[in-house]
């Protein structure tokens, strides 16, 4: 999964019930167009450059990996459900909603309908007093000057009020309450795309597994037979040491931990492609591991079916992969599902994403993060 974006939008309203607006907006842009990471404070401002009633102004940060255009063209249709009709008028006007891409990264941007950073935003306090909220560090890429600064240049006295502070669509998923969680699943489920996307989102501490570093894979999958073993162990111990250092270093800028792996897969993934006395080895060794190893919080299992799997799997291009036959497949996932119904004592996850697609559809990711939390909630009881 490539980095994503980091995408400030100023989000404004003066007809109406404006917090409502404002709120139904930030809601729709969550679930349908990007991540909605913070949200500043609500301030009430004066309308700027045209007499009318005035303004509800906040900002959002966001994070995805849509290009710029794409951004906007979902952003003016959350402006069209909420009935603000853009016209070709010339002037200012009042709006049940406003969506201006204010900045996109550190990137200077300029087509036919779209100019980032906004040309004006240096001149408004109502863009700018929201954006110091977000608290970012973002710097004007033309001007070189930090929020800060800009406000303390800009020529704008009107006055801007404070009128009401709202939680970020993702802060309310309260996953800072888990220290650990582990995402797990076959080969080309998604595991490492979610842990990864859940980090940047939630601001956890993010543990990869290393699989890219094993000498023995590609062998493994040209003879299995011969290099099984040698494989398997060498993850136990790679997986071992890399669980056992990274959970015990607090990272006190992080809120949480999260993982695309826990060590219990190095049992599933022996028991299929281990013979059964080197099996018996295996397990043997395991078990002294396994009871000095801290359990996740949550272990959250994303199934999918092995034609999907597949599908996954010839799309991300791994060429020690392109052969893997789809009983193997099925073997891994029987051997996952059966241990998860032996784990009484752990909270367990099990979600079908099958037909989903929580990278290119937010409100496939959103889903997934909304059941996250209730089984988080149901936890807490």
């Amino acid at each position: 999964m490539k980095a994503q974006n980091q995408i400030i939008v100023s989000i404004g309203s003066n007809q109406g019930n404006r917090l409502d607006n404002l709120l139904v907006a930030i809601d729709l842009i969550h679930r349908q167009v990007a991540t909605v990471v913070k949200v500043s404070a609500i301030y009430e401002t004066p309308a700027w450059g045209f007499e009318s009633d005035a303004f509800y102004n906040a900002a959002i940060l966001l994070h995805s990996t849509k290009n710029p255009q794409k951004l906007l063209n979902q952003l003016l249709k959350v402006e069209k459900q909420l009935g603000r009709i853009r016209t070709n008028e010339k002037g200012y006007q009042a709006r049940t909603i406003d969506l201006d891409i204010i900045a996109f990264n550190d990137e200077v941007i300029l087509t036919e309908n779209l100019q980032v950073p906004h040309p004006q935003m240096q001149h408004r306090k109502f863009v700018l007093l929201p954006l110091r909220d977000l608290d970012n560090q973002w710097q004007h890429p033309e001007l070189h000057l930090s929020v800060t600064e800009l406000l303390a240049t800009t020529s704008d006295e009107s006055q801007c009020e404070v009128v009401h502070k709202i939680t970020s669509p993702i802060e309310k998923l309260r996953l800072p309450e888990f220290n650990y969680i582990a995402i797990e699943g076959n080969i080309g489920a998604g595991k490492t795309t979610l842990a990864t996307k859940i980090a940047e989102d939630c601001n956890a501490k993010l543990v990869l597994e290393r699989f890219a570093d094993n000498p023995f894979l590609p062998k493994f999958y040209k003879d299995q037979s011969r290099f099984a073993f040698p494989l398997e162990m060498s993850f136990l111990a790679d997986r071992y040491q890399q669980l056992t250092d990274d959970l015990a270093q607090f990272d006190l800028f992080k809120d949480f931990i999260v993982a695309d792996y826990h060590i219990f897969k190095s049992l599933i993934f022996a028991k299929v492609t281990l013979q059964e006395d080197e099996y018996r080895l295996y397990k043997t060794m395991f078990d002294i591991i396994y009871k000095e190893m801290p359990k996740p919080d949550l272990y959250v299992y994303l199934y999918q079916n092995s034609e999907r799997l597949l599908a996954n799997i010839k799309k991300r291009g791994r060429s020690y992969e392109q052969e893997i036959p789809q009983e193997y497949l099925e073997k891994i996932n029987r051997g996952y599902l059966d241990y998860i119904k032996t784990q009484t004592d752990l909270n367990v996850l099990v979600i079908d994403v099958s037909d989903l697609d929580f990278v290119k559809k937010q409100e496939d990711y959103v889903f997934l993060l909304e059941e996250i939390n209730k089984k988080i909630a149901l936890a807490r009881g």
